[in-house]
């Protein structure tokens, strides 16, 4: 492995933020002023770095092999430097794996997508409490202005949804995925609407379930455990919003998610989907190791598509597009003030994970870990416009152009003109 070092120490000076390796031998290879130490236990981990690997290394980090020192930002600028070109746009067999897994829809049934969602979302509602906001919106957050706290933006991100799905009182509102509730109960509280949310966490539906009788809002609120599949048509309803969910949907079960989605919606509804896309057209997940890191860590099953193939999927299902808005840059900032608050409270997260039992309190160390990779890490990926957000709004067209009162064409209750998704 010596051979290594005289390529290594070439890498390193070419990074834009000075770094230091401690070798498992125990010498020391160091920039001046380096603001960021990789202390190395094994030499094949070594070699992952002379390759360009930083998925490994971030994985390898996960796993104790390798202990890092310095800020997250510095860390993930200098990440950015070993990188040996667009990770975007690298095949990998990452993707071929996955690939073949989805022609069978196997890596997406209800009792496989159950428990991917529970390895991600119910690791503990304390440990999301530390770097979410108070309303634990786990989502992209919309900074109507640069000045907003992370709190008003999200606030900003729930009315923003709200306002263009145009909701009304009494309308029936159906929101897939809702997490911890803030859009359902921001929509049933300030647009009065009555509100079901669904979703597969059962920490979250627990919280939910609280919030709703803390407020009082059992007769007009409702969320239930259950997968959109489950859901039936009987009753269709006039709005429904989607939020961070068809990236867990899968490619080869996109026609069956819109599909399902135009049979919920009354004629002439809407329904808003936000999620996260890829940043290239030929996508085929993040290379140099990333996207494996991301697989088995963070988001099992989980695939990104580009905002052409949602909307042709969408499209397909006899849904029409009538707006798509680009929060590319709004959710690198969300990442980095999530990432920002967790750096804040390591110790706290450590004490939470472990005293939360089960898997997590056993591999707490390894959590946070990851954790602390993927915000900072996907915080980079946005900025780099590798990865992408997307707001897409659509309608199920009813087939009547000449409505009473709205000029002709239409075919639902969209309007000729957005202003109303701006005005104050």
């Amino acid at each position: 492995m010596q051979h290594l070092i005289p390529k290594i120490e070439s890498q390193l000076a070419s990074l834009p933020v000075p770094i230091a390796l401690e070798l498992p031998d125990g010498r020391r290879v160091a920039q001046a002023g380096a603001r960021v130490t990789l202390a190395f236990k094994e030499w094949t981990v070594l070699a992952k770095l002379a390759a360009r690997q930083v998925g490994a290394i971030g994985e390898a980090y996960v796993e104790g092999k390798v202990q890092i020192e310095g800020a997250m930002r510095d860390l993930i600028d200098a990440a950015v430097g070993m990188l040996p070109g667009n990770p975007a746009e690298t095949d990998t067999g990452w993707w071929s794996r996955l690939q073949h897994r989805a022609k069978s829809h196997g890596s997406h049934s209800l009792r496989k997508d159950a428990a991917q969602i529970e390895f991600h979302y119910d690791v503990s509602d304390d440990f999301y409490a530390l770097w979410l906001d108070a309303r634990r919106v786990y989502s992209c957050a919309y900074y109507r202005t640069p000045d907003l706290t992370l709190a008003e933006a999200q606030e900003a991100k729930l009315d923003h949804i709200c306002k263009k799905l145009m909701l009304q009182p009494g309308e029936r509102y159906l929101d897939i995925g809702s997490g911890w509730g803030a859009l359902l109960l921001w929509a049933a509280e300030h647009y009065g609407v009555d509100a079901t949310g669904i979703t597969l966490s059962k920490n979250q539906h627990a919280y939910v379930q609280r919030l709703i009788e803390e407020k009082g809002l059992q007769g007009r609120v409702r969320v239930e455990l259950r997968d959109y599949r489950e859901l039936s048509a009987e009753q269709p309803f006039d709005k429904i919003s989607s939020v961070g969910m068809f990236e867990h949907v899968g490619a080869a079960n996109m026609p069956t998610y819109f599909r399902k989605i135009h049979s919920l919606l009354k004629p002439g509804g809407l329904v808003m989907n936000h999620g996260i896309t890829s940043g290239e057209l030929n996508y085929r997940q993040l290379g140099a190791g990333m996207g494996d890191f991301i697989e088995k860590y963070i988001f099992p099953g989980g695939e990104l598509l580009h905002v052409t193939h949602v909307l042709r999927e969408t499209a397909a299902a006899g849904l029409e597009m009538v707006d798509t808005e680009s929060l590319r840059p709004h959710y690198a900032r969300t990442l980095w003030a999530w990432s920002d608050a967790l750096e804040a409270q390591l110790d706290a997260a450590r004490e939470v994970l472990q005293r939360s039992g089960g898997r997590q309190a056993e591999n707490a160390e390894r959590v946070l870990r990851a954790y602390r990779l993927y915000l900072a890490g996907s915080a980079m990926s946005f900025e780099q416009g590798w990865i992408s957000l997307h707001q897409m709004l659509s309608t199920k067209p009813d087939g009547d152009v000449g409505r009473a009162g709205v000029l002709r064409g239409a075919q639902s209750v969209y309007p000729f003109a957005r202003d109303y998704i701006y005005n104050k």
